[in-house]
């Protein structure tokens, strides 16, 4: 097989195959949580629900005081790479250009070298992320071979895309194909995994503050 096949093969079959695994796969997750079902509360409502579970997924976004003084360095360093995985994958040109011919939306992108700076920054908070979970012994303890995998497949994705960018492996369709491959195995095990946060966190956020909203007190 050449870089070109390997190239077509992770654009064509296994690109369809990772999406239709991240879509059923979270689409069960989520029929999951709408199954469990919820109490009815006859209790008179003091506050809107609705408007309750929108400010607690906002407010959320800011580590609250107790956290940022008990471990600044992870509010941080979460806070960096989350940030800039997020930027790399929606605001990086190539990207909004796919997603603009797939889907046929699309919105303003960042300037390249701004996003490789951002990817940099990246990839050093995700290290850092790694080290200090490996010095730290309570964190590294707690830690299961899926905090390990899950820290893989989320690193995985930059690097590629980084050494793609800068065409650092010959050829390029081999580089660019390992950074496609990589992303569809974020996209494969995403369900299964810890990496769920990424949708399952609103939706917890938003019903937390849903009830308190509707209790007519501050989540």
């Amino acid at each position: 097989m050449t870089s070109m096949d390997f190239l077509l093969l992770v654009r064509g079959p296994l690109l369809v195959l990772a999406i239709a695994i991240f879509t059923l796969g979270f689409g069960i997750r989520l029929v999951e949580m709408l199954a469990l079902g919820q109490k009815r509360n006859y209790a008179e409502p003091r506050g809107s629900a609705v408007l309750g579970g929108f400010k607690t997924v906002y407010r959320r976004f800011a580590p609250d005081p107790g956290t940022w003084e008990r471990a600044p360095f992870d509010v941080v360093i979460g806070t960096l790479w989350h940030v800039g995985f997020i930027a790399a994958l929606f605001l990086f040109i190539p990207h909004v250009e796919l997603i603009r011919k797939t889907f046929g939306i699309a919105w303003p992108a960042l300037p390249n070298p701004l996003i490789d700076a951002i990817t940099v920054i990246t990839l050093v908070a995700l290290v850092a992320a790694l080290v200090q979970r490996l010095r730290n012994p309570v964190k590294r303890f707690l830690s299961t071979p899926e905090d390990y995998l899950v820290w893989v497949l989320t690193f995985l994705p930059v690097l590629t895309g980084y050494l793609a960018y800068h065409r650092l492996i010959n050829p390029y369709p081999l580089v660019l194909g390992l950074h496609i491959l990589s992303v569809e195995m974020f996209l494969i095990v995403a369900p299964f995994t810890k990496l769920t946060h990424m949708v399952t966190a609103f939706i917890a956020r938003w019903y937390n503050g849903a009830i308190f909203g509707r209790k007519g007190v501050q989540s």
